[in-house]
């Protein structure tokens, strides 16, 4: 007998804690989700502007770690940026609007390849962590991004021009009633990024409340990683 997935559905993963600091000095405190069986790959999850209460339980990130390992096979590696709290704790440090967050980005990827041996790790981030990954996730071991909702807010030319320039698959997901950037407006920003694939998706907003929208953009992340799995199943 199959069962529906709801919002407070967790499917079986190996998941443990870690701490990691950074070369700066702060620790940063997060959780890794691997598969039962043999991962096809992992996201490390970049979460939205603290000041707002984004954090790494933010819920599109807390559900991707409920389901992608067992629906998906793919790994899922959430933290808290410095000055961050959730129910894992509290990473030290506080909140730099995006600048000295680039050493947890980099602590974060090193501690992917070197710690955990991701062999094929994307960067998703949401809101601000899409700022985060445009001017931050840039190692080149890194196979691409995916952005959730890309307000643009602390991303300048500069960093357009990197990704444009750089080549790598940059796939990006704007809500159609997004508060910050619609996809109208967003694909006159991201004009430069001729790789980029941007999804207008209909109907959602900004935060991708409800489980329709979650499982789109599940199904998205899933169809970059393991296009064999998506779209994702609605019951397990």
């Amino acid at each position: 007998m199959t069962e529906l997935i709801r919002a407070n559905t967790v499917l079986p993963a190996t998941r443990v804690d870690f701490d990691v600091v950074t070369a700066d000095g702060i620790t940063l405190v997060g959780e890794v989700a691997t598969p039962i069986a043999p991962s096809c790959g992992a996201i490390l999850c970049l979460h939205p502007l603290p000041t707002a209460g984004g954090m790494m339980d933010s819920h599109v990130f807390k559900k991707a770690s409920y389901r992608l390992p067992a629906l998906a096979g793919i790994t899922v590696v959430r933290f808290n940026t410095r000055g961050t709290s959730s129910e894992r704790g509290a990473s030290t440090g506080s909140f730099d609007n995006g600048i000295t967050e680039g050493f947890d980005v980099e602590a974060m990827v090193n501690y992917c390849f070197d710690i955990l041996k991701i062999e094929k790790l994307w960067v998703v981030g949401w809101s601000f962590g899409t700022d985060l990954a445009l001017r931050h996730a840039r190692d080149p071991r890194i196979l691409g991004l995916i952005l959730l909702s890309p307000p643009l807010r602390t991303s300048v030319d500069s960093d357009l021009e990197f990704w444009a320039h750089d080549g790598r698959p940059v796939i990006s997901l704007v809500p159609e009633f997004d508060d910050y950037l619609k996809p109208e407006e967003a694909r006159i920003r991201f004009a430069k990024l001729k790789q980029m694939k941007l999804i207008a998706v209909e109907g959602a907003k900004h935060l991708w409340i409800g489980e329709p929208s979650v499982h789109r953009v599940l199904s998205e992340i899933t169809a970059v990683l393991a296009p064999e799995k998506a779209p994702l199943p609605l019951e397990f």
